[in-house]
């Protein structure tokens, strides 16, 4: 049974999840340096490039939210991630999560009112299960009526929470609920897609938690991954055979076009551990090709990916490890391959293939959660 009015009525409860002079407490997972911006008045503004997350340094289990937004264009699009995992799935730019549609009344294409609308959908992403309360297509549950007002005026939500229920409020009025959510403890996330966006007055009320175990809760990540490809362009990387032009910038994912073009990260760490997706061409070669390597030496090859599939990749000083971290597909096999990450830590990509959700850990040198990249 969803819940109606959690006891959250009282100011002194909420705190503000936003310390109004930077982005502490909040780690910028896969965007650009600029895509997120904390003004002095205290409004967080997105660029919406690359499509990307902005996420909480902890975890939440049972809580009220609320906060303001409104697009800066008609028909924009962005969302709130609920109960999300730390990276986003393998081969998407997106948190596995529970979003809350944040979509302006002015977007309109084909299945509109059939698999979408446009004012407060709530729907399970990327392995997320959730049990859709009212009118629904499939787990995507839809809003009971419209109450959203169209760009660029503020429109404020209120998402409650609880036991793995959750609901919303458009405006002061409760539109959709859901129930049965896996997870029901995790980050809570904002979503760039595409369309400036603001946000202000985002606020939490932390309720008690019911023990919620670790089959029902994400994966906890340690402090200081961050991405190391902006979404927007290819700084950071040096185009060591070939030209940065035979690459071609696709949003959240980058493909060699040259199979002879070689990219390599401008870092030089002690160490570190690098986790990154990548893509092969619908037909693999018949010869076993490099797909990255480290000093001249092979760490991933093409035989290591399956045809035209995203992989997930973990590497480190011990060792390459296949299907790490894939978080949105049940019973996947890790798989340890005989190559292992030497001091100093750099990497080399190759043409021919398309690699996203580049992130490095540098020993030693851990950030606090919330850093930026280097710019």
């Amino acid at each position: 049974m969803v819940m109606v009015g959690l006891p959250c009525g009282a100011e002194e409860k909420f705190v503000n999840l936003f310390s109004g002079k930077d982005l502490s407490g909040w780690v910028n997972v896969n965007g650009a340096p600029e895509t997120w911006k904390l003004g002095e008045d205290g409004v967080l503004r997105c660029t919406g490039l690359p499509v990307a997350a902005l996420r909480t340094v902890r975890q939440y289990e049972n809580f009220v939210l609320e906060l303001e937004w409104r697009h800066m264009k008609a028909g924009g699009n962005a969302g709130i991630f609920v109960w999300a995992s730390p990276l986003p799935a393998t081969g998407q730019p997106f948190l596995r999560a529970i979003e809350v549609q944040v979509l302006d009344n002015g977007y309109d294409v084909k299945g509109r009112n059939e698999w979408y609308t446009t004012h407060g959908d709530i729907f399970p992403i990327h392995g997320h299960v959730m049990k859709p309360g009212g009118r629904a297509s499939g787990m995507r549950a839809f809003p009971a009526a419209e109450h959203s007002k169209s760009s660029p005026e503020w429109n404020s939500y209120r998402v409650e929470a609880k036991d793995g229920n959750i609901a919303l409020f458009v405006n002061g009025q409760k539109v959709t609920t859901g129930s049965e959510c896996r997870w029901r403890k995790g980050y809570l996330g904002l979503e760039s897609e595409g369309s400036p966006t603001e946000w202000r007055n985002v606020r939490l009320c932390e309720l008690p938690g019911s023990g919620a175990g670790e089959a029902e809760s994400a994966p906890v990540m340690a402090a200081g991954m961050l991405p190391i490809y902006t979404g927007t362009d290819l700084r950071g990387w040096a185009a060591t055979k070939g030209t940065k032009e035979t690459w071609q910038v696709q949003d959240w994912q980058f493909t060699g076009t040259d199979p002879a073009g070689e990219l390599t990260t401008e870092m030089d760490h002690a160490g570190g551990e690098y986790v990154l997706d990548v893509k092969g061409p619908d037909a693999l070669p018949e010869t076993a090709r490099v797909v990255v390597s480290q000093k001249g030496r092979p760490l991933i090859m093409s035989s290591d990916l399956e045809p035209g599939k995203w992989t997930r990749f973990r590497l480190d000083e011990k060792g390459v490890v296949k299907g790490a971290l894939t978080w949105n597909q049940e019973g996947v096999v890790e798989r340890v391959l005989p190559t292992k990450l030497e001091a100093p830590v750099s990497l080399t990509l190759h043409g021919g293939n398309s690699f996203g959700n580049v992130f490095l850990r540098a020993a030693g040198q851990l950030a606090p959660e919330g850093a930026k990249p280097k710019e």
